[in-house]
């Protein structure tokens, strides 16, 4: 009887130990990641501090799209395309009274719009820092160019003066630097229309698709955030025929740029984005016990910076992606650029994104992994080559 006694004791250290390593293991194990697609991307940019990611993503996007028409690989500069979008959406601002969004939000609209009317430059020939700093910083330059228009919306003089206009444009030449009218790039002189022409990049070739159910499918409409201050229009479809656009395009070889709602505790700072669910029922087998013990603040927290996979909602449906945008739990907060397709060791489904916060922000060097579920749920519009929607929706969408 002692014999047994003391083979069962063992025994019961043996599996105590063999199970705490088996949880060690798996806490060192962490998230694993198999690529199943990846295009190229150019270096990580940093918008630092401004609001300004719809530019970044935007140009990294395009500097892709040249890369995959083997066109080189290209810098573009940020800052002349938002000195050019600030311009004028300072002239709409003051000729709508103030009834416009004037913030250093855009949309994925607005560098197409400046490279067909003014042209693009490249980075070095304006790098935007004229104001004393390493990294952009746009909080003085918002407050200052703010305060220009608000004070020319309000028409003291009962007509408005011949210089205003030079005053704005002043103000952001001061910050920015001034728009070159020609430059030296490569032993070439160029104009910034001519240098445009000569990427053979069509900004005609790309759409924006959008997915809700308060404007029919398969018809354009304005999609009503602050920042699309250009009033620029998306295509309608479902929400399984958005995330067959974007899955296309990718295992197809194009990018994709990716306006989406980053205030989500999912969202994490480490380079990985989920949709954690908090129904007890789903989270079997998910460490449920230590997640029900936390605090809505400590569960936030953890989701923010996750170790390890944990158990996502279930379903994402058009009903829940109407619902949040309607009652704005769904917001247009951020840019960004997807480029691959990847899955971890439980075989969820991700895609690779590439940031704006600088090669230094998570865990993955300024590229993050967000779950097919978060891409679902959170995504406001997309913008892709028409070459890269599938023919079948490019039929429902009437584009050639």
């Amino acid at each position: 009887m002692k014999q047994i006694l003391i083979w069962l004791i063992a025994l019961a250290a043996i599996t105590i130990q063999a199970t705490a390593q088996e949880q060690e293991k798996k806490k060192e194990e962490g998230f694993l990641f198999t690529v199943i697609k990846e295009n190229p991307v150019t270096s990580v940019k940093n918008q630092s501090s401004t609001g300004t990611c719809w530019c970044f993503s935007s140009l990294g996007f395009m500097e892709s799209e040249l890369l995959r028409m083997g066109k080189g690989e290209y810098d573009f500069s940020e800052m002349y395309v938002v000195s050019r979008t600030y311009t004028d959406k300072a002239d709409r601002y003051v000729r709508l009274d103030g009834f416009l969004n004037f913030a250093q939000g855009g949309g994925f609209d607005d560098y197409l719009y400046v490279i067909r009317k003014y042209g693009i430059v490249p980075e070095e020939v304006m790098p935007g820092l004229n104001y004393g700093e390493d990294v952009h910083r746009h909080g003085e330059l918002s407050a200052v160019l703010g305060g220009i228009v608000e004070a020319v919306k309000k028409n003291p003089n009962r007509k408005l003066s011949s210089a205003w206009k030079n005053a704005f444009q002043g103000a952001l030449d001061a910050y920015l630097g001034e728009i070159p009218e020609t430059f030296q790039y490569n032993g070439m002189t160029y104009t910034p229309k001519s240098f445009a022409a000569s990427l053979g990049f069509n900004p005609d070739d790309y759409i924006n698709i959008t997915s809700y159910t308060h404007h029919p499918f398969y018809t354009q409409f304005a999609l009503e955030i602050p920042d699309n201050w250009l009033w620029g229009t998306s295509y309608n479809v479902p929400m399984d025929e958005l995330m067959s656009v974007i899955d296309n395009a990718v295992m197809e070889g194009y990018t994709v740029l990716w306006a989406s709602d980053v205030s989500e505790q999912g969202f994490g700072r480490n380079g990985i984005a989920m949709y954690p669910t908090t129904d007890p029922k789903e989270m079997v087998g998910s460490d449920q016990a230590r997640w029900l013990e936390l605090s809505p603040a400590e569960r936030s927290n953890a989701f923010r910076n996750l170790k390890a996979p944990v158990a996502e909602i279930k379903e994402v449906t058009q009903e829940m992606r109407q619902e949040a945008y309607d009652n704005k739990q769904t917001t247009d907060d951020h840019g960004m650029q997807i480029y691959g397709i990847a899955k971890d060791q439980n075989g969820t489904k991700y895609y690779m994104v590439k940031n704006s916060w600088g090669d230094d922000a998570g865990n993955y060097k300024g590229l993050w992994y967000v779950t097919e579920k978060f891409v679902q749920y959170k995504t406001m519009d997309i913008q892709v080559h028409r070459n890269s929607i599938p023919k079948e929706i490019r039929k429902k969408l009437n584009i050639k």
